[in-house]
């Protein structure tokens, strides 16, 4: 995989992450406001996000697995940073959700 193709692969991954990024505060707004159906429809929007930047992700994976070198430059360490702070993100509203449950 060229650079220019990972670069490709981190810009998905980016994207994807703050699109998730984006509903799960979303969804944090709507529990407070004590919508918790619409809350729940944001987090599963995000979990569907996520779910294509992973596949991003292991195209990468996939591709130093198999020995193919993969030219990492700054957009995919970015897409990585991205990626894991958002999965952070999404494990802290679990809490937060249930916090405004009760």
């Amino acid at each position: 995989m060229t650079k220019e193709e990972a670069t490709m692969v981190g810009f998905e991954i980016v994207a994807y992450s703050g699109g998730a990024r984006t509903k799960l505060l979303l969804a944090l707004q709507e529990a407070k406001k004590g919508n918790f159906d619409k809350c729940e429809s944001l987090i599963n929007e995000a979990n569907d996000c996520l779910v294509d930047a992973h596949k991003s992700q292991t195209e990468l994976l996939q591709e130093e697995a198999r020995g193919d070198g993969v030219e990492v430059g700054f957009i995919t360490v970015h897409a990585q940073d991205h990626l894991m702070t958002t999965m952070l993100l999404k494990d802290v509203m679990d809490t937060l959700v249930d916090i405004y449950r009760k």
